[in-house]
């Protein structure tokens, strides 16, 4: 997000935003409540999905009143407030109409807007957003008031800290580089004083009445299986606002920079535009690899948990940097272990050998399988019987090993890479016998 930014007036208030690319159609992302746009391009994540949206638009980005670098001495806005700041933005960008996409919270601002202002809105998209807050007779789904109050004092007192990550993605808490992205976006956001008046003008707001009164095209998505926003809201949304398009996406990732980003990129694209980019192939092949730490449980006994988390800090530094000294792509971390591809896999099984020499420093042992086959992308991750198959062979290795599968050893005729071959193995899951080779270098 290489791009300045801007401050809009809203009576006395300076709203920051950034402008992105210079597509034909105006798109104006409004982030949940709490943002920095000094933030968004810290996490490749977010700032590969934005970055794609402005092959068909011209992207507004805001911080929010009360948030980021938007002046933050009148705490966060009222609906009424954020509708008249984003009109500002609009007016300081010369924007006639804008397409306008809210997640989560944002999209009840967005409703508002669009239903209020329907000649400066050209369409609405609401991705995992939600009506109401708190449980009514026609919304069921929604927590209750006590358990409203209780996640609310769970966040206030978990804000700012990795631990945080599990209410805003669950399904990326193991990540360290999310979790660690996700508490520094909430300390430069707002500090926790601001918190209990935000979340009391959260918790009262109730968009209901307002959904049939949108007249703007509008389209509605959400994942299958959100598991912070249930996907009964998105049902609601697209049920009560007239004519709207709804879309129900495969995954569980809340974030919508998560998971298969590209499918709502495309999706919005298309509403937009009338036509969606060609995805890229969503099968290709590649060399898989699989480490773990050895003992890992016992070493975490022995050293205790603040000094076993700084070495495995450290541990995850070593995979990355490796990674990318042999041009290979983390996937995931997983636990003390990781997964990560490559497009050839003499550089893989290089990696993994200086993986393995520079964590000895630290006092760890890890073990290694490869695989080379064809797998499935799936937005940030990858999939098919090949990871399985790479999982399984890491799994037979011992302490200091590298096994590979048969699949490996013609591949890199030539490289000067040794083998000693095993026997013939089943592996769990997957049919026939499997021929392993144990890396000599």
């Amino acid at each position: 997000m290489a791009s300045p930014v801007r401050y809009a007036k809203s009576g006395d208030i300076h709203i920051a935003y950034r402008l992105l690319g210079d597509g034909p159609v105006d798109l104006m992302f409004v982030p949940v409540w709490t943002s920095n746009l000094d933030l968004y391009d810290s996490w490749a994540p977010v700032a590969r999905a934005l970055e794609a949206f402005t092959r068909f638009a011209r992207v507004i980005v805001v911080d929010r009143r009360g948030t980021g670098l938007s002046d933050r001495t009148h705490g966060i806005a009222t609906l009424e407030e954020g509708m008249d700041d984003l009109l500002a933005v609009l007016d300081d960008v010369g924007s006639e109409q804008v397409a306008l996409t809210g997640f989560n919270e944002s999209g009840s601002l967005c409703a508002l807007l669009a239903a209020t202002h329907p000649e400066r809105i050209s369409a609405l998209v609401l991705y995992a957003s939600y009506a109401a807050t708190v449980r009514q007779d026609d919304y069921p789904w929604a927590p209750t008031p006590e358990e409203r109050d209780q996640q609310i004092a769970f966040m206030i007192e978990a804000w700012g800290q990795e631990d945080f990550a599990f209410i805003l993605n669950p399904t990326s808490q193991d990540d360290p580089g999310f979790r660690e992205w996700s508490a520094k976006w909430q300390r430069n956001s707002v500090t926790r004083d601001a918190l209990p008046a935000a979340y009391d003008v959260l918790a009262r707001t109730d968009v209901r009445h307002v959904l049939p009164l949108i007249r703007v095209p509008s389209l509605v998505l959400h994942r299958k299986d959100d598991q912070l926003v249930s996907v009964a809201n998105g049902r609601y949304l697209a049920e009560k606002i007239p004519g709207a398009t709804y879309v129900e996406l495969e995954g569980d990732d809340h974030i919508p920079f998560l998971g298969d980003w590209e499918a709502i990129v495309d999706e919005i694209e298309e509403f937009l535009t009338g036509t969606r980019r060609q995805r890229e192939p969503d099968r290709v092949l590649a060399t898989i690899l699989f480490t773990d730490v050895v003992g890992s449980s016992r070493k975490a006994a022995e050293l205790g948990d603040r000094r076993w988390k700084e070495v495995l800090d450290r541990h995850d530094e070593v995979v990355r940097s490796e990674l990318e000294r042999f041009n290979g792509r983390l996937v995931k971390t997983i636990g003390d272990g990781a997964l990560a591809t490559f497009d050839g896999p003499a550089r893989a099984i290089r990696c993994a050998c200086r993986i393995r020499e520079r964590v000895k420093a630290l006092g760890l042992e890890t073990r290694a399988g490869l695989h080379t086959g064809e797998v499935e992308i799936r937005g940030d991750d990858v999939g098919g019987i090949a990871v399985h198959i790479g999982a399984r062979v890491s799994e037979l290795a011992g302490p200091g090993e590298l096994l590979v599968s048969s699949a490996i050893p013609s591949l890199v005729a030539g490289s000067g890479i040794e083998f000693e071959e095993r026997d013939e193995v089943e592996l769990k899951g997957i049919q026939g016998r499997w021929r392993l080779y144990r890396a000599l270098l």
